[in-house]
């Protein structure tokens, strides 16, 4: 880039001006400039903007170089001056330079001007530069001395060779008690304790704050840190001396760490917070307890650290107000070590006051309760499963003395009454099945209060005893209740005790019946299932490998979201006093889980509840069935994949790439019909999660029909338990997918959905 050059011009004769312009914009000059030739316009000039330079003709009808020349020294601008003459002689320039004058140009030869600006320039710039480190010199000096005399700490300067006081301020002779005088006689080796002598220079050379003992004119010592700087102090080399008399910090700290020897000494884990929750003290026993060393701790949230999340939080309001109250709270806290273990806590709280009675911090004390509170449950427990013995201890015998001739008169009435219709005889038969299986119950019930064992396991074909269970279903349950069964009909065989699987299924039949008082469907299902690494990952306690599947879904009142991580606890229970003992899908859990399996169950309110039992089978060999291997596969078609689960995204998208499709994942809903309105052409179908946050499936679904009332839908959800297919037709849902889901049933689906002349 040329430069740019800011010129005043001081001239009567616009040609000569003009030439002058020439001859520096030949030298590669921008040009920004103002032509005066009177001094009224020339101190308007000034005073409207700043300049580079000025170049004067020396002699003007109304002003000259001269003038021009004093206008500027008035005004203090110390701008480059060049005057341009044609008329001037050799005494006359330099007694225009005597006067302060850069240089003169004829105007015959202005082809010196480029060269003598140049040069001019480049002294106004070194000038400018010398004047600037002048003036912070000047401001340095300034404020050293107004920082050393007005610093309330001891300052002073001495000789680095010889340690002679140069320079005291009025903190150090008010503090160290000796006048200025008797300070510049001493050495700064002599207000120093006897064994800080000969350590100063040391100490110096470092030039890092460290802790000494100084001895006061009155004999007394004092503990203070100590700042030193290399200076040059009126021409000689010496060290500043910044003094911080930390004598009652000394001693505080002292008590302190005698104070925190005795907590340390403590089992308890102490420590102490402020206000806003951040540690700032943390004994040996916190460490110990919480597993955090206390560098890890201090200035960090108590509440972040000790919490695993919101839903462990204390009332911390709650606990407040009594601490402002009363000064102190006691209570249990749930809390996380930081190796992730939930602990239980006995935590006492002070509330610490600051010298005018505000709250300052809160001193915490926490003893760990864990196994105590563990203790106590087992023992709990122990006493309910205890008492429950003890009562089927004590009815045992009855209840099989009135089992017994149940199941006598049941064998005996079909060879007194041989001409009974088959319906009787099925009801006969049905008694004595039942009466077996009541005794079979009793040993059951019996098992489970005294801790369990494991009963002899066979080969079962769960379809009989889903039949049977059906049966009492429909023949015991009120009639607003229709049962319906659905086996597929080469159900696999599993390897369990038959009675315990029975007990399983009565158990969630009844919870059923319970749960539609007025009515409704109940649906008892089976059905095999190969797990693949897909439905794993999505569900933590599956395997790879075959399992039959058993469903029980109502229509039911549902479970709240807030008690179904509860429902398998034992004792826990939602109906009334005398209806249910709280036992009933704690023994499901227990029986599926020692059988392998797992369970999974789905609700919601006022619509239904769905539970699925997976057995392992052990009928087949554990090898993928045939999933039609390239018929899978797609045709480079374009998915949109929604769902607010990162892992359900990914896993879908992997499945699906791998079998030659391309995808384009949305986290919500918003996402989704983003993306969709950018490659609406190109995307074949959408899979999208039916229960999401913010904008749920649903809503998503007819947004993307406006759109494109063609748009492909393949819904996923874990619930949507009791949708008819006219209901999800209404929607636009084309097909549904039930999660977790294998490979084989994503591909499947999707396949029927984009070639449904390929599923008939």
């Amino acid at each position: 880039m040329f430069p740019h050059l800011r010129v005043l011009i001081v001239e009567d004769s616009e040609d000569d001006a003009l030439l002058t312009l020439r001859e520096l914009r030949r030298g590669g000059y921008v040009l920004d400039y103002v032509r005066v030739d009177t001094h009224q316009a020339m101190q308007v000039a000034l005073e409207q903007q700043s300049w580079d330079i000025v170049i004067a003709d020396y002699t003007l009808p109304a002003f000259s170089a001269p003038e021009a020349l004093k206008l500027l020294q008035n005004l203090k601008l110390d701008l480059p001056f060049i005057i341009v003459s044609g008329t001037i002689g050799e005494d006359i320039a330099v007694a225009a330079m005597k006067a302060g004058a850069n240089d003169y140009i004829i105007k015959g030869n202005l082809t010196r001007l480029v060269p003598a600006v140049e040069r001019e320039l480049r002294e106004a710039q070194e000038r400018n530069k010398r004047h600037i480190t002048e003036q912070a010199l000047r401001d340095s000096e300034a404020r050293y001395r107004l920082l050393f005399e007005s610093n309330p700490h001891p300052m002073w300067v001495f000789d680095s060779q010889t340690l002679v006081f140069l320079a005291v301020n009025q903190a150090a002779i008010a503090h160290y008690g000796y006048s200025e005088a008797e300070f510049l006689q001493m050495k700064s080796t002599d207000i120093l304790s006897p064994q800080d002598i000969g350590t100063q220079q040391e100490r110096a050379d470092d030039k890092k704050a460290s802790i000494w003992k100084h001895q006061k004119k009155d004999g007394s010592l004092i503990d203070v840190e100590v700042v030193i700087h290399a200076l040059t102090f009126a021409g000689r080399q010496a060290n500043l001396v910044l003094v911080d008399d930390i004598t009652e910090t000394k001693q505080a700290e002292q008590k302190i760490r005698e104070q925190a020897a005795l907590l340390d000494i403590a089992t308890d884990a102490i420590f102490v917070r402020d206000m806003g929750h951040n540690i700032l003290f943390w004994n040996q026993g916190a460490e110990r307890l919480y597993g955090w060393q206390a560098t890890e701790v201090l200035g960090k949230s108590a509440i972040a650290l000790l919490n695993k999340s919101e839903e462990t939080l204390p009332p911390f309001a709650t606990i407040e107000a009594t601490l402002v109250n009363t000064g102190k709270w006691q209570g249990e806290l749930q809390q996380i070590t930081k190796s992730g273990k939930n602990i239980t806590v006995e935590s006492r709280w002070t509330l610490v006051l600051d010298e005018v009675s505000n709250p300052k911090s809160i001193l915490t004390v926490s003893t760990d309760i864990t196994e105590k509170k563990l203790l106590e449950q087992q023992f709990l427990r122990a006493q309910r499963l205890e008492s429950l013995g003890t009562l089927a201890s004590g009815i045992a015998h009855d209840f099989n003395n009135i089992l017994t001739p149940i199941l006598a008169v049941a064998q005996l009435l079909p060879l007194k009454l041989p001409n009974l219709d088959d319906s009787s005889q099925q009801l006969l038969k049905m008694l004595e099945s039942s009466a077996k299986r009541g005794a079979d119950l009793v040993q059951q019930i019996l098992s489970f209060s005294r801790g369990g064992a494991e009963g002899s396991r066979t080969i079962v074909q769960v379809r009989h005893l889903i039949a049977d269970v059906a049966q009492v279903a429909r023949r015991t349950f009120p009639k607003s209740i229709e049962t319906q069964m659905n086996l597929v009909p080469d159900l696999w065989t599993i390897l369990a005790d038959a009675t315990q699987i029975h007990q399983v299924l009565m158990n969630l039949i009844v919870n059923a019946r319970d749960a539609m008082l007025d009515g409704g469907n109940l649906a008892i299902g089976a059905e095999n299932l190969w797990i693949d690494e897909n439905y794993a990952r999505m569900y933590v306690d599956a395997e790879v490998g075959s399992y039959i599947v058993i469903s029980i879904s109502d229509t039911g009142v549902g479970i709240p979201p807030d008690i179904i991580d509860r429902i398998f606890d034992p004792f826990f229970t939602t109906k009334e006093v005398g209806k249910g003992t709280g036992l009933g899908l704690s023994t499901v859990m227990g029986i599926v889980k020692s059988h392998g399996g797992f369970v999974n169950v789905h609700s919601e309110v006022e619509k239904g509840s769905r539970f699925k039992i997976f057995l392992p089978s052990r009928q087949v060999t554990e090898t993928p069935p045939d999933s039609n291997g390239e018929l899978l596969n797609g045709n480079n078609e374009l998915i949109l994949v929604v769902d607010d689960e990162v892992a359900i995204c990914e896993i879908a998208k992997t499945t699906l790439e791998t079998h030659n499709y391309q995808v384009l994942t949305a986290s919500d809903g918003i996402e989704a019909l983003a993306l969709y309105a950018q490659h609406k052409k190109k995307i074949s179908a959408v899979l999208i999660d039916m229960m999401m946050p913010g904008m749920d499936g649903s809503t998503t679904i007819l947004t993307l029909q406006r759109m494109n009332p063609d748009v492909q839908i393949l819904a996923m959800s874990g619930l949507m338990l009791n949708w008819t297919n006219a209901q999800k037709m209404s929607l636009g849902i084309q097909k549904f997918l039930p999660k977790p889901f294998t490979a084989e049933a994503l591909l499947s689906n999707l396949k029927s959905l984009l070639h449904p002349s390929l599923s008939e």
